[in-house]
């Protein structure tokens, strides 16, 4: 049996990174929070080769004393916590006294401090182990640098991802944090190149822009509410500027990025049934009292333990509801159409003009009574029901004479009158109408759209599916027959499925014809996006989206592809945010993913077809290449058989 024993300082040190510091942007994160909670005003992060080779995190805050310098890097030591009842009153960013000894346990670490004193300190830790440390010369503030990250755990370096994918880890987190604190002005730059700088003047609309753009700004709208616990202040995007993922949802818990769904939830209900699917770009800096708020519960601290969290819910959804209530007011589609209290009853009396609609009852109209033989011993009985229900029916022509000599009987159907008689409404125009549709296919004859001469290779391509008969159309749907099958086929994902195959099979021929702008659309992005998307600029251009760098986190684009319909900026959006979001790398899957994106906001509603068109969508589908679905995976066509018909009726039971 093994013995028990216990570690070294320097192998828990390396565990408790293990928790701590997953990769190059933990440890910036670490160290800004650091930063902030030193009363920072000015934080400037710089990193070399994605952070891999360095991180430099530098601040204008209070800085560390000499003597203090040995307790900072050592774990559970902190100045931001007395005793068990501080851990839940925290009011800052970090609490636990983990995270330099964490970091320097897995890099090497140079930490230049004043307090604004004569003299500065400068010390070098490597490994958990102190090198050195003297006296420097630094203006007030930490300057912590960090080098060969995991340098003396070499496993955890294949872990890694691209450094690209790390540096935009770090892109990421930074964003976060300036959007959570408008106050303090940060400055990212990576291998000399600034990526981005905010002002730190306070005001978050000015950091979104610097973030995410200027016209995403733009459109941002300021959403505030309160309750006796909770602040809440922040911007969210209008209804119509939407993303593919969550990602461009940051909910700010007293100054900590946090991740928490169902916030996000009640975040999305506010808009009710505006999206579509989609999310919007929000920043909420939620305010509350540190006793609502459990950080204790996640290494990292992402996740916190809410009390209360139902109410602040109700809270962000109130206030969503009324930051899109207000913009639609300022609209002017609003101020022409001013809003009414309740709906007036001339709004609900539709006047069909005389004789359109005929509800009277025939002057010879009787009621059929079925004659029953009664057993013996019943007759009476039966006579004494006939002679009340006599009694009630006299009672109720009396009542309907009366009403009648009031009111004269309205030619047309209105609304605020009760209907009493048992007659179905029946329009003037019905024969009419029975012979409009009679006169179509496949009920006229020798007007069905006639069949192709095909080859035997289109015959064997056709067996996907079989040679339909339109019976007739309802609404988005058409009704086929073959060999006494019923067949539904849904005219939007049909028609999806056969601009899916005719888009893929041009990307895949290279055949993307382009059409000329007079002008070049702009496309403003996150730095974060726009780092992506640069280095894709080449597989973009495979797709069709001929893309130019014009700098400062924007492309240019100059002509679109013909196969694009519709407002061009709204689909290239569409299709840059479906890009950002897939998990796809290689071209063939992203050439599917733009065809399907493609082919579904081309084809987003039904149209009206003419008997000719619909047998002309029939023959196309055959040679689909999967004409029982979309690329979606929507279904296209369902069959029912003659069994399913009989089991449908509950026929033969």
């Amino acid at each position: 049996m093994a013995k028990i024993h216990e570690l070294s300082e320097n192998l828990t040190n390396q565990i408790a990174a293990g928790e701590v510091i997953e990769r190059p942007a933990s440890v910036v994160k670490e160290l800004v929070e650091n930063a902030i909670d030193a009363q920072a005003s000015r934080i400037r992060v710089e990193v070399q080769h994605s952070g891999l080779k360095q991180i430099s995190v530098q601040d204008n805050g209070s800085g560390i004393a000499p003597d203090q310098v040995d307790l900072a890097f050592m774990r559970h030591a902190t100045s931001k916590i007395q005793d068990e009842h501080d851990l839940f009153n925290i009011a800052t960013l970090g609490f636990r006294g983990e995270a330099l000894a964490s970091i320097a346990a897995v890099a090497h670490v140079e930490i230049l401090t004043s307090t604004g004193g004569q003299t500065a300190t400068r010390a070098a830790f490597a490994g958990g182990v102190k090198k050195f440390q003297e006296d420097a010369g630094s203006a007030k503030g930490t300057k912590i640098t960090v080098g060969d990250i995991f340098y003396n755990t070499p496993a955890r370096l294949k872990y890694l991802k691209s450094p690209k994918t790390e540096l935009l880890k770090i892109v990421d987190i930074v964003n976060r944090i300036a959007l959570g604190h408008p106050e303090i002005s940060l400055t990212l730059a990576s291998d000399g190149k600034v990526l981005l700088r905010t002002p730190g003047n306070g005001n978050l609309k000015q950091d979104v822009a610097n973030i995410y753009g200027r016209k995403v700004a733009e459109k941002m709208l300021t959403v505030e509410n309160e309750d006796p616990d909770f602040t809440l202040y922040g911007l969210v995007s209008e209804a119509n500027l939407t993303r593919s993922s969550r990602n461009f949802i940051s909910i700010l818990l007293n100054g900590r990025y946090i991740k928490n769904y169902q916030l996000s939830s009640a975040l999305l209900d506010g808009y009710g049934n505006k999206l579509g699917g989609k999310y919007p770009i929000a920043v909420l800096a939620i305010e509350a009292d540190p006793l609502l708020v459990d950080v204790n519960v996640h290494p990292t601290k992402e996740e916190v333990r809410l009390s209360k969290e139902k109410e602040l819910s109700r809270l962000i959804t109130s206030a969503v509801t009324e930051a899109l209530m207000d913009e639609d007011e300022a609209s002017p589609l609003f101020q022409l159409t001013p809003f009414k209290d309740k709906t007036q009853l001339d709004q609900l009396e539709f006047n069909l003009k005389p004789n359109v609609v005929d509800t009277r009852r025939p002057d010879d109209f009787q009621l059929e009574v079925s004659q029953v033989a009664e057993p013996e011993g019943k007759t009476d009985i039966t006579n004494k029901k006939e002679t009340e229900t006599k009694e009630k029916a006299e009672k109720k022509e009396n009542k309907q004479e009366e009403k009648e000599e009031k009111t004269s009987a309205p030619e047309y159907v209105d609304l605020n009158q009760v209907r009493e008689d048992d007659q179905y409404v029946l329009t003037k125009s019905w024969d009419q109408h029975v012979k409009e549709q009679t006169a179509l296919p496949p009920f006229a004859g020798g007007e069905e759209a006639a069949s192709p001469v095909t080859s035997k290779a289109d015959q064997l391509l056709r067996q996907h599916l079989p040679a339909l008969r339109l019976l007739g159309q309802m609404g988005g749907y058409l009704l086929a027959e073959h060999e006494g099958d019923l067949y539904l086929i849904d005219q939007v994902a049909a028609r999806r499925r056969l601009e899916y195959d005719q888009i893929l099979a041009s990307l895949e021929k290279d055949e993307n014809y382009q059409q000329g702008l007079l002008e070049p659309l702009v496309f403003d992005f996150s730095v974060y996006d726009y780092q992506k998307l640069k280095d894709q600029l080449p597989l973009l251009r495979q797709l069709g989206l001929e893309m130019e760098d014009f700098g400062q986190n924007t492309l240019l684009m100059h002509s679109y592809p013909t196969w694009l319909k519709g407002e061009v900026t709204v689909q290239v959006r569409e299709l840059l945010d479906q890009l950002l979001s897939s998990r796809e790398n290689d071209g063939k899957s992203l050439l599917k993913l733009v065809a399907a994106k493609a082919a579904e906001s081309n084809v987003s509603r039904r149209v009206n077809l003419t008997g000719a068109e619909a047998a002309d969508l029939l023959l196309r589908l055959q040679t689909a290449s999967d004409p029982y679905r979309d690329a979606s995976g929507q279904l296209a066509v369902v069959r029912l058989s003659q069994n399913d018909l009989s089991k449908l009726f509950k026929k033969g039971k």
